[in-house]
């Protein structure tokens, strides 16, 4: 891996093969919670061609980050990557992906969590292109002691995750008790998507919660969850107040549209919105609407994540970040938002 500088913008990025991966700054010490100084403070472009600074130690080091997480007293962190998410757009070869995923899940399970086995849990990299290789990739990671697993938020080849193709895989993480992750940064090459992160725009950003609606919805209205009932699927970093309206849709849609006959009716006597409730849950960082909103999203269903050691995140200022946002909510309801929601999904205390 080499840095160099991309011509068309200032900047310094992590390039491999002559594929961009990153830009240099993300989660460097200078661009942590420098968005609290003041707006427009946060660039990426605060470094010039060829220029890197070093990241938080606690973003690759076990130790440092258990010390980061002593500073905001947080018990517990569950870790999803940051360079790897690009492999999903970015490695079209499918045995190729499953080395790295394989690669990336043996020194997530092995170095980094090794450490502190209570308080660090990893997630795995799964690639659903190839479904005989995910069920046993799955089940591979979760005798390695990881904490779920993340697949792509819109699938490649396979087409929609409604698919029976990939019943199999459903089938082997109900099993394992591993819950699946739809993480904003994980969507495979296909219509509509940006491959190159030097493209996104603010319009292609605030509307990225359009990929994970479209995986959640085929997976309830399929039937996913009335077949496999123990399934735990996530939204991982789009925010939450988006699911208002789309669980209003869900259900007006399954009751009061003219049926189609294509269109799976559930055997169970239950709406859209019920299946999510029992079987998806969503993560946020600061989305105080979907907080305002909470008895309808589900309080059961919101999981708090602070996004270290990335420039965007709520270090180190999460207790306060936190305080404004739940001062409604209950003693309980805080509880169960802030990290026992989680330690009931992810399974552990």
């Amino acid at each position: 891996m080499a840095l160099a500088s991309y011509l068309r913008m200032t900047g310094s990025w992590w390039v491999c093969d002559g594929l961009k991966l990153f830009r240099a700054g993300g989660g460097s010490k200078d661009q942590l919670g420098k968005r609290f100084e003041g707006p427009f403070k946060l660039s990426f472009s605060a470094f010039g061609p060829g220029e890197y600074k070093p990241p938080m130690l606690g973003g690759y080091d076990p130790d440092e980050r258990v010390k980061d997480m002593d500073t905001e007293s947080m018990d517990v962190a569950i870790f999803f990557p940051t360079i790897g998410l690009r492999l999903y757009k970015m490695v079209k070869d499918s045995n190729l992906l499953n080395a790295s995923f394989s690669a990336y899940n043996d020194w997530m399970a092995e170095e980094f969590c090794a450490p502190h086995p209570d308080r660090l849990k990893g997630i795995a990299m799964i690639n659903l292109d190839d479904v005989p290789g995910a069920v046993a990739e799955i089940q591979r990671c979760a005798k390695k002691g990881l904490a779920g697993a993340m697949v792509s938020v819109h699938p490649g080849v396979g087409g929609p995750y409604g698919s029976p193709g990939y019943e199999p895989f459903w089938a082997a993480a109900e099993d394992v008790g591993l819950p699946v992750s739809l993480h904003i940064g994980t969507n495979r090459p296909g219509p509509g998507q940006i491959g190159d992160l030097a493209e996104l725009t603010p319009p292609y950003y605030s509307t990225l919660d359009h990929w994970v609606r479209l995986s959640m919805a085929e997976m309830i209205v399929s039937g996913v969850f009335e077949r496999h009932p123990k399934l735990q699927v996530g939204s991982i970093e789009h925010e939450a107040s988006w699911s208002l309206h789309f669980l209003e849709r869900m259900d007006y849609t399954y009751t009061q549209r003219a049926w189609r006959d294509f269109w799976h009716r559930f055997k169970e006597d239950m709406l859209p919105t019920e299946y999510f409730h029992r079987n998806m849950f969503i993560s946020f960082q600061e989305d105080a609407l979907a907080i305002q909103c909470r008895d309808f999203i589900g309080v059961d269903n919101l999981h708090w994540g602070s996004d270290y050691p990335h420039p965007e995140g709520t270090f180190p200022r999460s207790r306060e970040i936190l305080g404004e946002i739940l001062a409604d909510c209950t003693d309980e309801e805080k509880s169960k938002i802030v990290g026992g929601n989680a330690a009931r999904v992810y399974g552990f205390d």
